[in-house]
């Protein structure tokens, strides 16, 4: 294969820091996301957390979402804000995904809680997660959502207003074993979400979204306006849990595709309120950040294409939602070797530094006589960028060469 011109790749390199990156922006966006192409390796998470240290510090971000569960991240609030309990306790229960595993993630939990130690709260930094109480292989009952969401109006409401009682709510949902069966990811028949108490219990989730939104002048003088966020919160996540459950109870082939767009709709929402409350840092997935439709096959299906957090909250916030794509060189314990050179990410290994933030306009001008290949990987968990879409990033971390890092 002939040698090609690599001048214009290295001039589209920046050393890699908040500094460079906000200059690649044309002002600080509400939700600035930064994602990462596999999940479970060190290496990228440790990256992350040098670069939202120094947005934190330098360029007045105030939280930190992250692709986990967000009834868990309110453990994980409430423990970097000062509350009590143990760093062991908080990775073990603030966390979906296995994703307090991580020894990058518990030293950034412990780096949150330090600075915010001497800070009044208008100042510390929040965390938050933003997925719902989801897994790949199920859903969480909706229990928790709704009857936190049904208390905190009940003790600030007129009792006329409210559409049921806590029993009621406790008999419709019944035994949480029935909304959690594992087989029902892959048998709809299995799934209580089509049934006449599930029904029942999407019409008052309906009804209790409702009353929170028109009693809100109320509301807010009755209490703390934190209480209020946590209990928006709790409406969003029962009515997405019921949707998302609805959907595993569907029997037809659009099913999983359905599925995966209500997770991401969850997310995106969850984003979207963060976003109204201050500057937001977001780490997740590239799939899940990207504005191009998300795709991906799993199990026996043909490929699944679905629109991600980020093209949903993208749409909403224009130039105030900036997506940054991570890319990697070599991850070989798991088989994924140096990349082709008619790839992109055989263009960026070119390069000589280790980390490396890369100006996505630069680099269009560079490529713009080339034609690349999208990589292909050997392994399932990691997903190579498509070099057709390097217009819709606002910037590209690569890092050359990933090792094992063992987990705590």
């Amino acid at each position: 294969m002939a040698a090609h011109d690599s001048t214009g790749i290295k001039e589209s390199a920046l050393p890699l820091g908040a500094a460079a990156l906000m200059r690649l922006l044309p002002a600080r966006p509400r939700l600035l996301a930064l994602g990462e192409p596999t999940h479970g390796e060190d290496e990228l998470l440790l990256l992350r957390n040098d670069l939202f240290r120094q947005l934190i510090e330098d360029e007045g971000y105030r939280a930190v979402a992250m692709e986990s569960d967000c009834l868990r991240g309110l453990v994980v609030d409430a423990y970097v804000t000062g509350g009590a309990g143990t760093l062991d306790d908080v990775m073990e229960r603030g966390f979906s995904h296995g994703f307090g595993a991580s020894a990058a993630n518990r030293d950034l939990v412990r780096w949150m809680r330090a600075y915010n130690e001497h800070r009044p709260a208008p100042e510390q930094v929040r965390f938050a997660g933003f997925d719902g109480p989801l897994e790949i292989t199920g859903a969480e009952s909706p229990r928790q959502a709704l009857t936190a969401l049904h208390g905190y109006l009940a003790a600030r409401v007129d009792p006329a207003l409210l559409p049921c009682t806590e029993d009621t709510l406790d008999e419709l949902l019944g035994a949480d074993a029935r909304w959690t069966e594992p087989e029902a990811m892959t048998d709809p028949s299995r799934s209580p979400g089509r049934s006449e108490r599930a029904v029942a219990l999407r019409v008052l989730a309906d009804e209790l979204t409702s009353l929170l939104a028109t009693q809100t002048p109320q509301l807010l003088p009755a209490g703390s306006r934190e209480d209020w966020h946590r209990a928006r919160l709790h409406a969003r996540t029962a009515v997405g849990l019921l949707r998302y459950h609805h959907g595993m109870a569907d029997p037809a082939p659009s099913r999983m595709t359905r599925l995966l767009g209500v997770r991401d709709a969850m997310m995106a929402d969850n984003l979207l309120a963060l976003a109204d409350r201050g500057p937001t840092l977001v780490f997740a997935h590239n799939s899940h950040l990207q504005r191009h439709r998300s795709s991906m096959r799993i199990w026996d299906h043909p490929l699944l294409e679905w629109w991600s957090a980020g093209a949903l909250a993208a749409a909403h916030l224009g130039e105030e939602y900036a997506f940054v794509a991570m890319a990697l060189g070599t991850l070989r314990h798991q088989g994924v070797d140096t990349p082709p050179p008619d790839t992109l990410e055989g263009r960026l290994y070119e390069l000589p530094d280790h980390r490396t933030l890369i100006d996505p306009a630069h680099l269009t001008t560079a490529l713009a006589a080339a034609t690349l290949a999208r990589r292909e990987s050997p392994w399932f968990g990691y997903a190579p960028l498509d070099p057709g879409h390097v217009t819709d990033w606002q910037g590209v971390v690569f890092v050359k060469d990933v090792p094992r890092v063992p987990v705590a």
